[in-house]
Formats: C-alpha cells, sequence, structure tokens
C-alpha cells in the first residue's frame, strides 16, 4: 500500500517535469507492439491484474508508475473526479480514472490507457485528489475543491462525471 508521502512528494517533481514535456492529444507514433491506440493515439495495454503494471510505463519515470498504482489503489476516489484537459470529448472519458485505466470490469485483467502518462492535468488532478483523501478529506470535499481549481476558464470542459453524492 502506498504511503501518503510517497504520492505526496511525487506532485512537484513529477508535475514540473511532465507539464513542461506534455500535451493531452499529442499524437505520439507507436510501432506495432500488439497494444491497442485511442482516436488521438493513447495506447492501451492488458495486463493480468492491478497489481501487474503495464509495459509501456517501463520507460517511464518511476514515479509515473506509483502515480498509475495509487490510481488503481483509490479507484474510489479518483472514478468521481472529472478531468478538465478535454479528454471526455476527444476520447470519450468519463471521470480522471479513464486516463488511467480503459476497462478494468474483468475480473482477472485490466486494460491500462496511457493518457495519463502525456497529460499534466490528469496527473496533477489524481495525485492531488489522492493526497486529500489520504489527508482526510472527504470525496466531496476533494470533488468541490477540483472543480474549484480547474473550473475557471483556462481548462477545457470536465469530462461528465457524475456529481457526488453526500
Amino acid at each position: 500500500m502506498l504511503q501518503k508521502l510517497k504520492v505526496s512528494t511525487l506532485l512537484a517533481g513529477l508535475l514540473v517535469m511532465t507539464i513542461a514535456a506534455s500535451g493531452c492529444g499529442k499524437h505520439e507514433e507507436n510501432a506495432d507492439q500488439g497494444f491497442s491506440d485511442s482516436a488521438i493515439g493513447d495506447i492501451r495495454e492488458e495486463t493480468k491484474s492491478h497489481s501487474v503494471l503495464p509495459s509501456f510505463l517501463e520507460e517511464k519515470p518511476e514515479q509515473m508508475s506509483v502515480i498509475y498504482e495509487a490510481v488503481v489503489n483509490h479507484k474510489e476516489v479518483v472514478e468521481q473526479m472529472p478531468c478538465y484537459c478535454g479528454c471526455g470529448e476527444s476520447v470519450d472519458h468519463k471521470s480522471n480514472y479513464d486516463c488511467f485505466v480503459y476497462d478494468d470490469t474483468e475480473k482477472d485483467s485490466v486494460v491500462w490507457d496511457d493518457h495519463a502518462t502525456k497529460c499534466g492535468v490528469c496527473l496533477e488532478t489524481a495525485v492531488e485528489s489522492i493526497n486529500q483523501y489520504n489527508e482526510g478529506k472527504s470525496i466531496k470535499e476533494i470533488r468541490n475543491m477540483i472543480d474549484e481549481t480547474y473550473n475557471n476558464g483556462d481548462y477545457a470542459k470536465p469530462t461528465p462525471t457524475p456529481p457526488v453524492k453526500s
């Protein structure tokens, strides 16, 4: 299980590095390696379980794997957070969780999505949500904070994530 400190220390270093080099919607060329691609070039890879991370993270900074692991271990939080990068319209994401996991409805497998590896908004939303949850904030409080932070005209339309029920 990830410790609060481990996830929170990622925010500063990883996000500065990622935001500087990222942009949601950028097309990334992929060799045919048995992965599927979304409409904007996101890689999707299936693994046997939540504990087996996708191989596309092998070439990313180690912190990226920590965030992906934290996201699947905090699905109940991240799935209730909207993403404000535009992925709701560009790749039909429904929440911030979709930026990391394409499908986990099968009991023994996960289809991961590399969308978040290229998007600072996706990463920042997930890390901040998990950090706030680990600090004792309710999911509703976190959702309000995320909406207040990103719903200011500087970001894209949010994913159609249903409101948090009390």
